[in-house]
């Protein structure tokens, strides 16, 4: 696909998108985001404790059989739980931009 087609693909899909919000208030729909919030933050809050948990016993593993390269494997291990919980904070910030 070109790239130049793309890319200005990219910018309409972008721009367009306020055309088709509509206004929960309006709607009476209001109530829902809230409930529906808690939802998403109950699934994305286990699904990263989880995954934290999973990371943290498959690294104490890696080390405890390798424990030369335990240095390695605790970057990893630090770098991953940080994207792992990112999920959760941008959850936390896409209901909150929801509900204001």
């Amino acid at each position: 696909m070109n790239v130049k087609l793309f890319l200005l693909l990219l910018v309409l899909f972008v721009f367009a998108s306020p055309i088709f919000a509509q206004d929960a208030a309006k709607e009476g729909h209001l109530q829902w985001v809230a409930i529906t919030s808690g939802f998403s933050m109950a699934i994305a809050s286990a699904g990263c404790g989880l995954a934290q948990a999973k990371a943290t016993a498959a690294a104490a593993e890696g080390m405890g059989r390798n424990p030369g390269a335990a240095a390695a494997i605790r970057f990893a291990l630090l770098l991953g739980l940080v994207l792992i919980e990112s999920l959760a904070l941008y959850t936390l910030v896409i209901i909150f931009a929801k509900v204001t």
